[in-house]
């Protein structure tokens, strides 16, 4: 009988998702409070350290289980084996850019409004998988189709639905995941 073991495959996208989980366990203990201190970017004081902190904090807290797991499913569907062809030094990269570049839009346009949660990462990697199979000259139809269904739906939403989700952010993660997909690739 063979005996199997578990390994730790995915060093950043499992590191990030248990991070993650930890913080959503915090936010739940402390009623949001810790999720509101250091989780969540919001237009607060340039002069405050922590709203430097939170461009990229942001990414790790979740306004509960559902928005959570919604987002965990994505990451540790898609993060895995981007993490193997790219390495977990550019899968970091991905996910700390995004996380900047969402928080300061966030900050500099929606002076009244917080934003929390990982889905502007899951975008980025959705964007990301659809160049797995690039080839230089070559724009992949998964590519074409992913942008038009999952960037399109942002777009439609953000301008006909008024919800609490960061549309923009969405938008974002996909251009970070569909630009960095493609500079990567095409230097194979």
């Amino acid at each position: 009988m063979r005996k199997f073991k578990i390994t730790f495959n995915s060093p950043v996208v499992l590191g990030f998702i248990f991070i993650s989980l930890a913080v959503l366990v915090l936010g739940i203990a402390t009623l949001g409070k810790s999720n509101e201190l250091l989780f969540m970017t919001y237009h607060s004081s340039l002069a405050n350290p922590l709203t430097y902190v939170r461009f990229f904090t942001h990414v790790l807290g979740h306004s509960g289980w559902a928005h959570y797991i919604g987002n965990a499913s994505y990451i540790l569907l898609l993060g895995p084996m981007l993490e193997e062809k790219y390495g977990s030094g550019r899968i970091l990269q991905v996910i700390l850019i995004t996380a900047a570049v969402t928080g300061i839009v966030n900050y500099i346009l929606f002076w009244d409004v917080a934003l929390c949660g990982a889905s502007g990462v899951v975008f980025a990697f959705i964007l990301l998988t659809s160049f797995t199979s690039f080839k230089n000259g070559e724009i992949p139809l998964t590519f074409i189709l992913v942008a038009i269904v999952f960037i399109g739906q942002q777009v439609y939403e953000g301008l006909f639905l008024q919800d609490d989700i960061s549309n923009l952010s969405h938008i974002i993660g996909g251009v970070i995941g569909a630009v960095v997909g493609y500079r990567l690739n095409k230097k194979r």
